[in-house]
Order: C-alpha cells, then structure tokens, then sequence
C-alpha cells in the first residue's frame, strides 16, 4: 500500500465527499478546514469568515489503487476552476476552491493538470483554483462528517447547481469530443 493524503476545497465539504468516497482506493473522506491561522476553528467561526479558514475535504487514499492524478482529474469535474470568490450558491473565501498539495510530485501533478485544462478551453474563463501548500488540516464537527449518508435530501437540494453546472461542462463537452 502506498498511503497518501490529497487535500482539496471546492466550496461546501457536503458536496465535495460523495465523489471521493464512493472511488474504490480511497480509505477515509473527513470534511473540515484549512487554510487558516487558527487553531481548532469551528464551523460558526469560518462561516463567519473570522479565521482565514476554507472549507475542505481530506482524503487518504492508496495511490497503488487510485493514483493522485485520477483524484486531481476528479477534483476538476467537481467543482468551477473558474470562480475564486466561492463554488456555487456558496460565496466568500471560505469557500473558494484550491488544491493543496503535501509533496513537491503532488504540486508538479496539480500545476500540470490545470495547465492542460486552461490549454483544452473546455472554460470560457481561466482556471483561477489555487494550488498552495497544505496546512494544518481541522476536522470538522462530527454531524458534518458523512452528511449526504444523514441527510439524503437537504445533500440533494445542496448539490442541484453543481450537477447542473459538471453537466453542462464535462459531460456535453465529452460527448462532443467523441463526435469530433
């Protein structure tokens, strides 16, 4: 086994777990926040924008199963790579999407994927997720972790835009890469 860990934030971590959790290779999924210059930040607290905080998921994953390349290419069709002031219906810097990388191989990966994705065009705008180092990772509290398993419908209420935006950018374009 070779065990690492991704970190990436895409807007609310009850949207960002599912696509993750369910890929064969992947061990743990934990929602929380990083980013910041405080030390355990609750959730009120980064909502509130009072600790510098963004929310994220952390994955740890056997990269002999999953390489960090197919998680890197998952976290694009999850999220807009074109908006730095939030994902979605959630706005503000607690929500804006960034890759954080823990190794220097993990930030040659990123910056290569989002090369190659501003290069396709698949966006009329450019890719402006970052990629930073990873910092301290905060879990969050525990009715947070797992939330589209607890709450099946309100996780279906949340997700409608994001699906509704992956649909329009991946799936239509991926068709018409295949006709072309």
């Amino acid at each position: 086994m070779a065990i690492e860990k991704a970190i990436f934030a895409g807007g609310c971590f009850w949207c960002m777990v599912q696509p993750f959790e369910e890929r064969e290779g992947i061990l743990t999924v934990t929602s929380g926040y990083t980013g910041g210059d405080f030390a355990h930040p609750t959730y009120e607290q980064v909502k509130m924008h009072m600790t510098g905080h963004t929310e994220a998921i952390e994955i740890i994953f056997d990269n002999d199963i999953i390489p960090y390349e197919a998680l890197v290419e998952l976290y694009w069709q999850t999220t807009d790579p074109t908006d730095a002031f939030g994902q979605f219906e959630d706005r503000g810097d607690n929500y804006r999407p960034v890759i954080f990388y823990s190794t220097e191989n993990q930030q040659r990966i990123a910056q290569k994927s989002k090369a190659a994705l501003q290069a396709s065009r698949r966006f009329d705008g450019p890719i402006v997720t970052t990629i930073e180092p990873a910092q301290i990772f905060w879990p969050a509290e525990a009715y947070h972790q797992g939330f589209y398993k607890k709450h099946p419908q309100t996780y279906q209420e949340e997700i409608q835009e994001r699906r509704t935006f992956i649909l329009e950018h991946w799936s239509k374009k991926e068709e018409n890469k295949v006709n072309e």
